[in-house]
């Protein structure tokens, strides 16, 4: 390796050995297409294509002496063979039917897998039908206030742990939008005393993703926010987080259209072309897309998606360019695509003295294929940043949302290229690697 610039913290870094457990509130497509993808990876049916962790490489040291090791062999990851899978749903359905039902892998895959899959069934879940009106279930969790139910959680998660003997634990929120509430200000949410009297009083502003969240970081166990739900984003969790010295990150995996935003944005802003108009339109089948058919839980959506260009884009600074853009988004149920999402973007822009111009993107992906390895990216990398001893907002894995958490005061960074350098440069830093900032200056002095 180069010689250091910083101490790192590689000595200080837990071993990744032993059994991890990744718990998943929400069992549906997302998370059988993980789980099923990682059982192919792992009897060498498959590769790991989209994840980070497993297939990108790394630049450590100079230009004119690179080395390009594997991430997952340059910082201490634990191994695809030691996960154990568990999680909760309102459905009884196990992983092998789930799979079945949300149609993202082909049947003939499946079977390659189907005794692994068949074991994992759902734990009842926490579920509230006033935040997600348009699904209903059976395989529900009753208790006589949220607490309570909180309480059961973690009453799953250590027999799960004590089953599977299991070293470490991580939670990735893979469960539907919740409907939309701006309840940042509310007094249950600003400490974490509040917050637990709240939770023993069954506050109604208290969604299921919250009591998962508590749930888990009570126990010390790392927590990412997968939806565009306020899960961790309150003051009351964020300190649980950092009193029991556990990361979190969130929030809304970014996948499709948004993925497509965080690429084109910035080349648009950094070449100075302004922007008039940009509409974007979604259709999809699955049980997501059923959710958000809901217009409560759709806001939520429309919030989390809208917020990235003008974080990008900057209007403040760059009014003459981004200071009147009008930017729509849609998003459609239409049950025959199932998982097979389709983005449209329409994009009016404008260069030289004003004149027009137009970009269409018709982005024809698969929702749960793009984000099965971004929740598998997250779970390592949490785990990764919990051994290290990183505590409350992980920044550094914005890459990953649509929506990125980080400290109240500041303005999250949206650009997917300034996301990736964040976290590489973390990466280098952790293990006590110099950063990496493109400058390459030195590269051209005259040594005389």
């Amino acid at each position: 390796m180069s010689e250091t610039k910083y101490s790192g913290m590689a000595k200080n870094i837990e071993s990744s050995r032993g059994k991890l457990g990744v718990l998943l509130p929400g069992m549906g497509a997302v998370s059988s297409t993980l789980i099923a993808g990682v059982f192919l990876v792992n009897t060498g049916h498959a590769k790991p294509i989209g994840s980070v962790t497993q297939m990108s490489r790394i630049r450590l040291g100079k230009r004119d002496n690179p080395q390009y090791p594997f991430i997952k062999d340059f910082v201490p990851l634990a191994a695809l063979t030691d996960i154990e899978f568990g999680g909760w749903d309102i459905y009884e359905e196990n992983c092998y039917q789930s799979a079945l039902t949300c149609g993202v892998i082909d049947k003939q895959e499946l079977d390659l897998v189907k005794d692994q899959l068949e074991k994992i069934r759902p734990w009842s879940a926490v579920f509230d039908p006033s935040f997600v009106k348009n699904l209903t279930g059976t395989n529900i969790k009753n208790a006589p206030n949220k607490m309570e139910l909180a309480k059961l959680l973690i009453k799953d998660i250590e027999s799960f742990k004590k089953e599977k003997n299991l070293e470490r634990l991580v939670m990735c929120w893979c469960g539907s939008t919740e409907a939309y509430q701006d309840c940042m200000d509310d007094k249950a949410f600003q400490s974490l005393d509040e917050f637990e009297s709240a939770l023993e009083n069954s506050l109604d502003l208290i969604p299921p993703s919250m009591i998962y969240a508590y749930a888990a970081l009570k126990m010390g166990i790392p927590f990412a926010n997968g939806s565009p739900n306020q899960t961790v984003d309150v003051p009351a969790l964020v300190e649980l987080s950092i009193k029991n010295n556990t990361p979190i990150s969130g929030k809304d995996f970014k996948t499709g259209q948004t993925l497509m935003k965080t690429i084109v944005a910035p080349g648009l802003k950094s070449r100075m072309l302004g922007l008039d108009g940009w509409f974007s339109s979604n259709i999809l089948g699955n049980r997501d897309g059923e959710v958000l058919d809901d217009p409560d839980s759709f806001r939520s959506k429309e919030v989390s998606k809208g917020s990235v260009l003008e974080s990008i884009l900057q209007d403040d600074l760059y009014p003459d360019l981004y200071g009147n853009y009008y930017h729509k988004i849609r998003i459609e149920y239409y049950p025959p695509r199932g998982d097979a999402k389709e983005g449209w973007d329409n994009i009016d822009i404008k260069g030289w003295l004003g004149q027009k111009m137009q970009l269409k993107i018709n982005f024809l992906c698969r929702d749960s294929i793009l984000a099965a390895p971004v929740v598998l990216d997250l779970v390592l990398f949490l785990d990764l940043a919990h051994r290290a001893g990183m505590r409350g907002v992980q920044e550094w894995l914005s890459f990953y949302f649509k929506s990125p958490q980080c400290r109240p005061d500041l303005k999250p960074v949206n650009s997917l290229f300034d996301q990736d350098e964040k976290l590489r440069n973390t990466l280098r830093i952790i293990m006590g690697e110099e950063v990496i900032d493109h400058s390459g200056l030195n590269y051209y002095e005259n040594k005389g």
